[in-house]
């Protein structure tokens, strides 16, 4: 028996109804085995409203920890088994460049409505919400893009510009009515040579886990698993989802192998995504179909969560000693409110 294992039992029978353990899908299965809810970002956010512990362990990245935290009842606190597990994303947008942002499109007369992912630090959601905004997350930008398209006479995504693009052509929205548009660190760089008057302006980052797929990755599977289906997040770049079957959220992928195995069983299924989840996928549908990852990619920050770190903090706030993540009051209510906006819109 695995000892880390047994004293994570133990302490979650000591602290019973007062801990709930929330793990996002790109965990590693040691962690995940923990997890009374699991989930991707917008289901995370959905159930902790309804959580009644009095701690919940969000086993994931920092951003993760923060909406969870912002969502969380009163009285409740939120502890992260590593605090600084951040995404890389997330980084590529920090929210006083995102401000300088937002001001210089507003001098030039442009009412712009900023869209931003989930993958967002706290700072960038309250500037968000400030600006009459919404969080969107890869389940429902498709909704909330059209939804902010209502609001403004363009909208920023922000930030990652390979999402934007694959929502954008969900909506059928042209190629000349984008642009990525061009940053330095002070803000829009050259703003009379970019076409600013767009209706889709997006922030130039990415997720360095899926733009490290190409599009030959999927020539490659089809020529190695004949006839197999191919399916990506779409974080991926748009050059590779249009060579792809199928394209989605985490639990879009999740259900996709579900689906796979109950109505073709015997087949092969390709997924592009963090490869945690799809070798988990792999071991749940085993001899129903076979599923295999587009390549390796692993998220070096989600690896940072570990059973060991989980025990440490659980034995923590079992002797009251614990540090849960604080919010910072000035950000909380803006925040909050691009949190809560996409909820509503897309329902609890």
């Amino acid at each position: 028996m695995n000892s880390t294992t047994d004293a994570i039992a133990v302490l979650r029978k000591e602290l019973g109804g007062d801990i709930c353990i929330m793990g996002h899908h790109y965990q590693n299965d040691a962690v995940i085995a923990h997890c009374d809810i699991s989930g991707d970002s917008l289901e995370l956010a959905r159930h902790v409203p309804h959580v009644d512990a009095a701690h919940i362990v969000l086993c994931g990245v920092c951003f993760m920890g923060e909406s969870a935290a912002l969502l969380a009842g009163k009285g409740q606190t939120v502890h992260l088994p590593e605090p600084d597990a951040d995404c890389l994303m997330s980084a590529m947008i920090p929210a006083c460049l995102a401000r300088s942002v937002l001001k210089q499109l507003a001098d030039a007369g442009r009412n712009i409505v900023p869209l931003a992912y989930a993958n967002t630090s706290l700072a960038v959601k309250a500037l968000t919400g400030e600006y009459g905004g919404a969080v969107c997350t890869s389940a429902n930008a498709t909704t909330m893009l059209a939804w902010a398209l209502e609001r403004g006479d363009g909208v920023i995504f922000m930030p990652d510009k390979n999402l934007g693009h694959n929502v954008a052509n969900l909506l059928g929205i042209p190629v000349d009515e984008r642009h990525v548009l061009r940053i330095d660190g002070r803000g829009i760089i050259d703003s009379p040579s970019q076409p600013l008057g767009r209706k889709i302006l997006l922030w130039p980052g990415s997720c360095s886990i899926h733009a490290r797929f190409r599009p030959e990755f999927v020539e490659e599977a089809r020529a190695r698993y004949r006839g197999c289906r191919v399916a990506v997040h779409p974080e991926c770049r748009q050059e590779i989802v249009v060579l792809c079957d199928a394209a989605g959220s985490t639990s879009f992928l999740i259900r996709e192998a579900a689906r796979v195995a109950e109505n073709a069983p015997g087949s092969t299924l390709v997924i592009g995504t963090e490869e945690n989840l799809v070798h988990r996928l792999a071991a749940s549908h085993r001899g129903k179909c076979d599923i295999f990852p587009l390549s390796r990619a692993i998220c070096p920050e989600m690896s940072k969560v570990t059973e060991k770190k989980l025990l440490d903090v659980l034995k923590d706030i079992a002797a009251r000693k614990s540090e849960p993540l604080a919010v910072d009051k000035n950000l909380f209510e803006p925040a909050l409110l691009s949190l809560t906006r996409m909820l509503e819109v897309c329902g609890n």
